[in-house]
């Protein structure tokens, strides 16, 4: 498994290892003593399974309290995922990294808790997963802006993308009150 740090210290790329032939292949997708040496916590708690079409836009969620660490595959198609640092006093507060992620590539993105979190699809459809160290929280679920000039996210597409209704009416990350916002000194 080879794992590579991001420019947001705690947000990884991670590659795990493939065995394959003309039959097909082989891959270890997630082993708990292998992933906690790369400082992801345990327990993961909650699968989810997410199936999009190209051009939608997922994002940017996170949750607090109740915040959830996120590892996450595509199984198949294609995105270009996205983990924004929202931790009020963070180092690296506003700041993105993105990353493509595909059934090709097989490549996995780690997402610390008080990250914000998105993607877009950029392949003819995805399905996507991903491991949660924390429950669904609806009541301490929000959102911030996709496209908030602050953070300049550069999304790989053309045109518009298609978005809930709650995407479309996320607020920017200036306009949340701090108080909202996870703390940096909480999820480090």
């Amino acid at each position: 498994m080879k794992v590579t740090e991001t420019a947001l210290p705690g947000v990884l790329i991670i590659e795990p290892q493939v065995w394959g032939d003309e039959r097909g292949f082989f891959q270890e997708v997630y082993r708990a003593n292998r992933y906690t040496e790369y400082g992801i916590p345990q327990p993961m708690v909650q699968d989810n399974q997410s199936f999009s079409r190209q051009g939608v836009l997922r994002g940017l969620h996170v949750q607090h309290p109740n915040a959830q660490g996120k590892l996450i595959q595509v199984y198949r198609g294609e995105v270009f995922d996205v983990a924004v640092d929202i931790r009020r006093g963070s180092p690296t507060f506003g700041q993105w990294v993105g990353a493509t992620l595909s059934e090709e590539n097989k490549r996995q993105f780690w997402i610390p808790p008080g990250f914000a979190h998105g993607f877009l699809v950029t392949g003819e459809n995805a399905l996507f997963t991903y491991k949660n160290t924390d429950y669904y929280s609806p009541e301490t679920e929000f959102g911030v802006r996709w496209d908030d000039p602050d953070i300049g996210i550069q999304w790989p597409l053309d045109g518009k993308p298609e978005l809930s209704r709650k995407d479309l009416t996320a607020p920017l990350l200036r306009d949340i009150p701090p108080d909202r916002l996870p703390g940096y000194e909480d999820y480090t």
